[in-house]
C-alpha cells in the first residue's frame, strides 16, 4: 500500500523536472523556429549582396556614380532603412550613399561571434574592399553606429573626411536591468533576453507609432526582424561587445587626427541622454554638438528635417542637383 503513494511522489517530481526543462528550454526552441534568413527571406530585398568572409552583406549603393560618397552605419535594432529619408536628403545634394545592414540584421547573413568594435570596423573595411571604395568619405553613425563609426574613423582617419554622429553610442548609457543582468550572467542572461526581448522590442516599436516618421512602414518593418533567426543572438552580442565599451580612445585619437565631427542629440532622448554630449565634449572638445530639444532617440527619421538643415548649415554640402 505505501508503493502507490511513493510512485505518484516519484510521477510528480518527474513531471516537476519535465516542465522545469520544457521552461528552460522554450525561448531557444522558439528562436530555433524562427525564419532563416535565405533567399526566400530576401526576395523582396532592395539592392545586392556581398559575399565577405562571415556571410552574405545586404547593400545597398545609391545616387550618381561621380558624387562624393556618404556612408551611413545603423544602429542596435533597426537595420539600414533606417536612414532612407536621410539618405534621399543626400542624394539629392549629389552625393553617393552607402547603407548596409549589420549582421544578424535586415537582410544580412547571421554569423555566430562576438560583436565588438573590432567585429563591426572589420566588416565595414571587408565591404569597402569589396566594393573597391578607396576615396575619403563622410561617415554617418547613428545610436550605436555611432560607436562603430567612432571605431572605423579611429582605425582609418585618413579615409573619413567628416564624422557626424545622431544620438551616438559610445559614452557609458545605461542599457537598462535586462542587458545589465544579461552582460554579468551569461547563461541567466541569454535565457532572460531570449524570453524578454521579443516582448520589449514590439512595446517599443508600438509606443513610436505616435511619431511622424519620414521612413515608411517603419514600424512593420521594425517589428519583422523579430521573424527571423540569428537577431536576437545578435542584439545579445552587440551589447556585450560594442555597447559595453566606452569610446574615449577613439575619440582622442579622432581629435588628434584632425577629423571634423557634428555631433546631434535629442534633447528629450531616454536611450542615450544627451546629457552625455559632456562626455564627448571633454574626449573632443572641437567637436560641433546640437541639440533638437523636442526630439527623442527617433531623431533621424521623426525629426529628419531638423537634422538635414543642421546638416546643410554645418557642413560644406555641395549645391542641390536640379530636378
Amino acid at each position: 500500500s505505501a508503493v502507490y503513494p511513493a510512485a505518484m511522489e516519484c510521477r510528480r517530481v518527474i513531471c516537476g523536472i519535465f516542465l522545469l526543462v520544457l521552461l528552460l528550454l522554450a525561448p531557444f526552441l522558439k528562436e530555433w523556429r524562427r525564419l532563416p534568413m535565405d533567399a526566400r527571406a530576401r526576395a523582396d530585398a532592395p539592392g545586392r549582396f556581398a559575399p565577405l568572409s562571415r556571410g552574405a552583406t545586404h547593400y545597398q549603393l545609391l545616387g550618381p556614380s561621380g558624387g562624393p560618397l556618404a556612408i551611413c552605419v545603423h544602429g542596435l535594432s533597426t537595420p539600414s532603412f533606417v536612414f532612407e529619408a536621410l539618405a534621399a536628403f543626400l542624394i539629392g545634394r549629389g552625393y553617393r550613399v552607402l547603407l548596409y545592414d549589420h549582421y544578424g540584421r535586415g537582410y544580412s547573413d547571421r554569423p555566430k561571434g562576438r560583436q565588438d568594435a573590432r567585429f563591426f570596423a572589420s566588416h565595414l573595411t571587408e565591404l569597402l574592399d569589396h566594393l573597391d571604395l578607396n576615396e575619403r568619405f563622410d561617415l554617418y553613425g547613428y545610436s550605436m553606429g555611432g560607436s562603430i563609426a567612432a571605431a572605423y574613423a579611429a582605425q582609418n582617419p585618413s579615409s573619413v573626411k567628416q564624422l557626424i554622429l545622431l544620438a551616438p553610442a559610445g559614452m557609458g548609457h545605461k542599457l537598462g536591468n535586462l542587458f545589465g543582468w544579461a552582460s554579468r550572467f551569461w547563461g541567466l542572461g541569454d535565457w532572460l533576453v531570449h524570453a524578454r526581448y521579443p516582448r520589449l522590442h514590439l512595446a517599443g516599436t508600438e509606443a513610436e507609432r505616435a511619431i511622424s516618421s519620414s521612413v515608411s512602414f517603419l514600424i512593420e518593418r521594425q517589428q519583422k526582424e523579430l521573424q527571423y533567426r540569428g537577431f536576437i543572438p545578435a542584439i545579445l552580442s552587440s551589447t556585450r561587445g560594442i555597447l559595453a565599451q566606452k569610446m574615449a580612445g577613439e575619440h582622442s585619437a579622432i581629435q588628434r587626427h584632425g577629423i571634423r565631427v557634428l555631433a546631434i542629440w535629442g534633447g528629450q532622448d531616454h536611450v542615450i541622454p544627451v546629457a552625455l554630449k559632456e562626455c564627448l565634449q571633454g574626449w573632443n572638445p572641437q567637436a560641433r554638438q546640437f541639440v533638437i530639444s523636442d526630439a527623442g532617440h527617433a531623431l533621424p527619421y521623426s525629426h529628419t528635417e531638423q537634422v538635414t538643415a543642421l546638416l546643410e548649415a554645418e557642413l560644406q554640402l555641395i549645391p542641390r542637383v536640379s530636378p
